[in-house]
């Protein structure tokens, strides 16, 4: 850990710098809130190229979500100006269709970005609610009960689990997504079997048994791309698919340690196929990210390797 954050010093964003201090060295929120505002925008959105692999400078749903999700491991409240303009600009930002905001926009193709975020007339199907369902998550975990946020979330949400209650597969991302999301709305679970169509305990045994389905259990096959991973899904023991996947999730964290290179890091495993030049950037800004990412599991999961 010593190494990987001397290379984090040297190579990384200030950023992932200030989330690494937080979550190993009793840094400050305050500190993650002041580098995550530089990639804040006016309206309240994020861009500036927050996800490394989409370079567009204005607000973007992916961006802001990319956001939420680190003001959420934080511990963001509406108090903070940068989680109240974030808010705002879900408030503004009109959807495509119904609980469904854009997850790939027009004006991407214009900036240095991955083929996959590159957008088309029909990309969004490639995305369904991808963010969109935490997007509407964070709405509903900021937002006063019964505010026009919560609302907004609360009518989000219903479109979003007609989809994972009528699907028996889902892309790893968007099922990550539907995760994230329950976690934070199990803190409404009431609210939720009042207003949803579907009781909580029912979604979440469907989004239990979709992530088992996903996760690739051919592990002499981890090493040769990127594949869904059991610490993609799974990320602390209190995990209820822990017990039942118990030893797929120790064989990925040899995996991960296994994998690290001699400066502590991890390698990316995956390419853009253009922009070789912003790609090399981008992955230097991705190694950052997974060592602030696998350094919190291998620490959430302690017990397990000792």
């Amino acid at each position: 850990m010593n190494r990987a954050k001397a290379w984090l010093k040297r190579y990384g964003r200030p950023l992932e710098l200030a989330r690494w201090e937080f979550f190993f060295e009793n840094g400050s929120k305050d500190a993650v809130l002041t580098c995550l505002q530089a990639f804040q925008n006016d309206d309240g959105g994020f861009g500036h190229g927050l996800e490394p692999d989409y370079w567009l400078p204005t607000s973007s749903p992916i961006a802001t979500w990319m956001a939420g999700q680190i003001l959420i491991e934080v511990g963001a409240s509406l108090e903070d100006t940068i989680v109240e303009k974030l808010v705002s600009y879900l408030m503004k930002t009109p959807q495509m269709a119904p609980g469904m905001w854009q997850t790939v926009l027009p004006e991407n193709n214009e900036y240095p970005h991955a083929s996959w975020w590159h957008w088309r007339e029909d990309c969004q199907a490639d995305w369904m609610f991808n963010p969109s369902v935490e997007l509407a998550a964070f709405l509903i975990h900021w937002s006063p009960g019964g505010s026009k946020g919560a609302t907004l979330g609360w009518e989000s949400l219903v479109h979003a689990m007609r989809r994972v209650m009528g699907v028996t597969e889902m892309e790893r991302h968007e099922l990550s997504n539907f995760r994230k999301s329950l976690a934070l709305l199990k803190a409404h679970q009431e609210h939720f079997d009042a207003v949803m169509e579907y009781p909580f305990a029912e979604v979440e045994k469907q989004i239990q048994r979709l992530t088992k389905d996903v996760i690739d259990k051919d592990i002499p096959n981890w090493a040769t791309g990127y594949k869904p991973l059991p610490l993609d899904f799974i990320q602390s023991p209190r995990d209820p698919l822990f017990t039942e996947l118990e030893e797929l999730v120790k064989e990925n964290l040899r995996f991960y340690l296994d994998q690290r290179t001699e400066e502590g890091i991890w390698p990316v495993t995956w390419g853009w196929g253009q922009y070789p030049a912003e790609f090399a950037v981008a992955s230097r800004y991705w190694q950052g990210i997974l060592a602030v990412d696998r350094y919190k599991i291998l620490q959430a999961f302690g017990e397990e390797l000792a």
